[in-house]
């Protein structure tokens, strides 16, 4: 259960990154959204295409792809590894869990529409961690970027299951 110092611990560190890096949260959340539903439109114009056999969806397709890219680079800063891939899958097996908790909530199926908001969420909730870099926090002077040292460790699984808290607060304005 999430406590009340919980809560104030982290609107303390939410406004001591924002002040650092000078972030728009809003702003950020509501653009994961709509990059979120950008996904998803490629999806359907990609089925589209190739249920109809018209090359034109594939245009539109391809234009969708180009603005997401565009609009993923404003959050994704650092793009180590497979963070790129990982942040966009993240997004959207969230959308996809989002709607059909939905469609199951109108079934009058509430337990297992809640337990695929709770995924949802949580998969949101990765997305931020990883673009905001609260998994692997790097604590780095000059010198040590210079020489490639990095201080920092990654948690242990047990130790982000005991931390962990789901809580929703974007902490990532940034480009590639």
């Amino acid at each position: 259960m999430v406590t009340e110092l919980d809560v104030n611990e982290l609107i303390d560190k939410t406004e001591k990154v924002t002040k650092q890096r000078e972030m728009d949260l809003s702003t950020d959340a509501d653009l994961s959204i709509g990059i979120m539903n950008l996904i998803n439109l490629e999806e359907h114009l990609f089925f589209t295409a190739e249920e109809t056999g018209k090359d034109e969806y594939f245009d539109l397709l391809k234009e969708v792809r180009k603005m997401r890219i565009e609009l993923l680079e404003k959050i994704i800063k650092e793009s180590e590894g497979e963070v790129w891939c990982i942040s966009k899958h993240l997004l959207t097996a969230s959308m996809r869990f989002m709607e059909t908790g939905t469609k199951l909530l109108g079934e009058g199926n509430n337990e297992e529409a809640k337990s695929l908001f709770e995924k949802s969420y949580r998969l949101y909730l990765l997305f931020w961690e990883i673009n905001s870099r609260t998994i692997y926090p790097r604590i780095v002077s000059e010198e040590e970027a210079d020489k490639g040292k990095l201080e920092g460790k990654a948690p242990t699984q047990e130790e982000n299951q005991k931390n962990e808290k789901i809580v929703f607060v974007p902490v990532c304005k940034e480009s590639l």
